[in-house]
């Protein structure tokens, strides 16, 4: 489908991995450690920005190192296995309105030992201590009991409205293809919690009117590039994780294609890769890279070369692949840092035009992706 880009040389310098290809030179700046499973990162100002913590816990993090104490106001949230503070992006009018919005597992309050995906709004006070009026916009239906496949990627398409990814909660595979409930779906809401009129299903009565496009597994990863279009990472089962381009009403058609295999091996469902109305991936990543994170670089700190890539975290493999684009379309891909070693949960673009990279480990990393071997 696409070509594959040679790498060329890795050096380790102290504590910092850096890497060179043909196309630009990288190294890893470390920042701040000691963060418990950190899911998502976003930039207050040039100098700080509030950490996820997959536990239940929402902190400033300055890039001089400084970590605070949790912030108040959170919601309940389940933290289980897969599940618990997950994504969190700032409003885009963040500067005046002081809004964030956040996605989370919020237990089922009549179903004892039930959950789902949940997406709030709130206020950061202040004095930066605590949120406020806090409100669900969204929750996921039905609830399920289980600790897996909760998706949970946001986009502000600056329109006054939000796009959630969600996943199939693993056991509930078959629902992602059934547009009466929103498992293994993208949903579109107002920042208010109601349901835009141009949304694709709106005027289904056999549809959640939520629904922006259906089949998919586990989204974890979600950026817009410079001319709006929305792209999404998700998780395949045994092979078969996707990129894909995230278009109105569109069936990406999980589980019944998939380039992925049962856990141990046997196909799901009759085998299929391909079906008619079932969009395609752009790319399919089998063996599986466990992609998390996915930024546009929408900036120039890494060259020509890298401007206007994607940049996608891989938890598997614990390095990042550069993605190169010719408008709507993937021409090539390169592994960067391959021997970088740390699961990479969240990757952002900071003000100063750098890559922001998380790790997901109990002793949690703040990285600064910078340009040459420095």
């Amino acid at each position: 489908m696409f070509g594959v880009f040679n790498r060329k040389v890795l050096v380790v310098i102290g504590l910092v991995t850096a890497w060179s290809s043909q196309a630009a030179s990288v190294s890893v700046e470390p920042l701040v450690d000691g963060l418990s499973h950190p899911w998502a990162m976003a930039f207050v100002d040039d100098q700080t920005m509030l950490v996820t913590e997959r536990a239940g816990q929402l902190r400033l993090v300055e890039l001089d190192g400084t970590v605070s104490e949790p912030l108040a106001g959170l919601p309940e949230i389940e933290a289980v296995r897969q599940g618990g503070l997950l994504d969190l992006i700032l409003d885009a009018q963040f500067a005046s309105n002081r809004t964030v919005h956040f996605c989370y597992t919020k237990p089922d309050p009549e179903v004892p030992g039930q959950n789902s995906t949940a997406l709030a709004s709130a206020q950061l006070s202040a004095d930066n201590r605590s949120l406020v009026n806090v409100r669900d916009l969204f929750v996921q239906t039905p609830t399920h009991r289980g600790g897996f496949h909760f998706g949970c990627r946001l986009i502000d398409l600056n329109d006054g409205t939000l796009l959630l990814g969600l996943g199939d909660r693993f056991q509930l595979m078959q629902a992602a293809q059934d547009k009466r409930n929103t498992i293994g779906k993208v949903v579109r809401v107002k920042k208010d919690g109601s349901i835009p009129p141009d949304n694709p299903f709106v005027d289904d009565p056999a549809a959640a009117k939520a629904i922006w496009s259906y089949g998919h597994r586990n989204i974890q990863g979600a950026t817009r590039d410079g001319d709006g279009r929305v792209w999404m990472t998700e998780h395949g089962p045994q092979g078969g994780d996707e990129l894909n381009l995230i278009a109105p009403g569109v069936n990406y058609g999980w589980p019944v294609i998939t380039y992925g295999e049962n856990y141990g091996g046997g196909t799901i469902g009759e085998g299929l890769v391909s079906a008619p109305g079932m969009a395609q991936p752009l790319i399919d990543w089998t063996p599986s890279i466990a992609p998390s994170g996915l930024v546009y670089l929408d900036t120039d700190r890494y060259g020509p070369d890298w401007q206007g890539n994607l940049l996608a975290g891989s938890l598997k493999f614990g390095n990042l692949v550069r993605i190169e684009l010719q408008g709507s379309k993937v021409i090539g891909q390169e592994v960067i840092l391959p021997d970088f070693g740390q699961r990479v949960r969240d990757l952002r673009l900071g003000p100063d035009g750098y890559v922001y990279i998380l790790t997901d480990s109990p002793n949690g990393q703040l990285l600064r992706l910078r340009p040459g071997l420095e």
